[in-house]
Order: structure tokens, then C-alpha cells, then sequence
């Protein structure tokens, strides 16, 4: 088994964390989580394309499209876990107690870039899903008053 490295590892949850890219570098081609990751991000990819060609009534796109911001503040909340690992810890749970290289400012300025991003998607995921939410919720009031 090969050194896992902290600083790529958090790189790779950053930028492909979402679809599982930090998981395959992690723990190899068999894990199963991994394989699982780009199915609700590509769900809510396809929802964000619907949302673009048909409109914010489109139903389905409002319940595809938190599925994207979720898988990418948890990808984001990887990236963080990963970076802020000491790397003492780092080394004894994924290097079998091998020492690797140290981790330096690149691992931190992911960790920034992982914060700013992942609360960002967090943000806007739970204030698209409310807005819709309720805006549901006036429609069925106002059918129901007609």
C-alpha cells in the first residue's frame, strides 16, 4: 500500500468530491460509496438542467437540484475533515503509521476554499428547497380558496 497523501486528498474532495473522486483515491476501486456519489449529483445536475430549459414550475427540477448542493457541502465538509487531520493522526489511520510528507499551506487554502464553497452550497441549497417549499404551499392554499 502507497503513502495516501492529506494535501491531495483534500484537493481531490474539493474539486471532485462529489462525485466520489477523494473516496477512489482513498480507499481504491471497490468502495462502494464512492460508486454511489455521482448518481445524486448527476440527479441534480440533470435537475439543474431542467430548471434552465423549463422553468422554476418545474417540480422535479426543485426536488433534484438540493441533492447537488448537498452532495457538494458534504464533499466540502470531507475536504475540511481531511485537511484538518493532524498529520500524526493522518499518517496512523490511512499510512498504517508511516510518516508521509507534511501537509504545508496547500491543505489549508483547500480547507478555505472547501469552507467558503461548502457553506456557500449549503446556503443556497436550503434557501432554494424553502423558497420552493413554500411556495408550494401558497399554491395549494390559494387552490383550495378557489
Amino acid at each position: 500500500m502507497s503513502l495516501r497523501s492529506k494535501t491531495l486528498a483534500t484537493w481531490l474532495a474539493l474539486t471532485g468530491g462529489s462525485l466520489g473522486l477523494h473516496r477512489l483515491y482513498m480507499f481504491g476501486f471497490k468502495d462502494k460509496l464512492a460508486w454511489l456519489h455521482p448518481l445524486p449529483t448527476l440527479a441534480g445536475y440533470y435537475g439543474l438542467q431542467r430548471m434552465e430549459l423549463l422553468g422554476q414550475d418545474d417540480r422535479l427540477a426543485w426536488l433534484l437540484i438540493p441533492l447537488l448542493g448537498l452532495m457538494l457541502a458534504q464533499a466540502m465538509l470531507q475536504a475540511i475533515v481531511y485537511g484538518l487531520t493532524s498529520d500524526e493522526k493522518w499518517d496512523a489511520r490511512y499510512n498504517g503509521g508511516k510518516a508521509s510528507a507534511p501537509s504545508g499551506w496547500a491543505a489549508i487554502i483547500a480547507v478555505v476554499l472547501s469552507l467558503l464553497l461548502g457553506a456557500s452550497a449549503l446556503m443556497a441549497t436550503i434557501a432554494f428547497g424553502s423558497q420552493r417549499f413554500f411556495e408550494s404551499q401558497v399554491e395549494a392554499a390559494q387552490e383550495l380558496s378557489q
